[in-house]
């Protein structure tokens, strides 16, 4: 069986990778062809997470063993076939690539595709750049502050509707039986 994967960036709006591979093939195999389709270097440290519908991380397989003392069961991307932990349509992962700045790929297996089988995995569509595989973390931290200043300057609601009127009216405060209340 083969499956279509596509890539999308929360960096880059039209960045898009879309990745055929055999469900046999392992982790490693579809990091490999996901670095070749972007230009990055095979040699840092990634890690594949297993997500849930609302691409919140549940399994990690990583990389390298990184001596983690943890009950989890560690899976390695040499070791592991994408079949494992892939069975159905929409499924999403999200590989880490910068783990200096958590950046990544957000990914879903878009369709499958039985009867088929590939030898080596293939990049069936390249739209746009892809983000830089390292940055520097002093421009880091000023796209996380321009964002938020960004965001700040968007928001629909002033302070006195996210926190009420700064006018206090104490006819508006139920006290009665406060006295009475006890708290353990």
């Amino acid at each position: 069986m083969v499956y279509t994967f596509r890539l999308v960036s929360d960096e880059v709006d039209n960045f898009r990778r879309e990745i055929e591979i055999d469900a046999d093939a392992s982790f490693r195999e579809l990091r490999d062809v996901i670095c070749e389709s972007v230009d990055y270097d095979k040699n840092l440290l990634s890690s594949f997470f297993i997500c849930d519908d609302d691409w919140e991380r549940e399994q990690e397989i990583s990389l390298e063993d990184m001596g983690s003392d943890s009950s989890q069961d560690v899976y390695l991307m040499d070791d592991t076939p994408i079949s494992d932990f892939i069975e159905d349509e929409g499924q999403r992962l999200v590989w880490v690539f910068d783990y200096f700045t958590d950046r990544s790929f957000f990914i879903e297996m878009k369709k499958m595709h039985p009867g088929k089988h590939l030898s080596e995995p293939l990049c069936t569509v390249k739209m746009g750049n892809a983000p830089k595989q390292l940055t520097n973390l002093d421009d880091f931290d000023a796209e996380i502050d321009a964002k938020a200043a960004r965001a700040a300057a968007d928001s629909e609601f002033d302070d006195d509707e996210l926190y009420g009127s700064d006018s206090y009216n104490e006819d508006e405060l139920d006290v009665a039986g406060f006295d009475e209340m006890t708290f353990d």
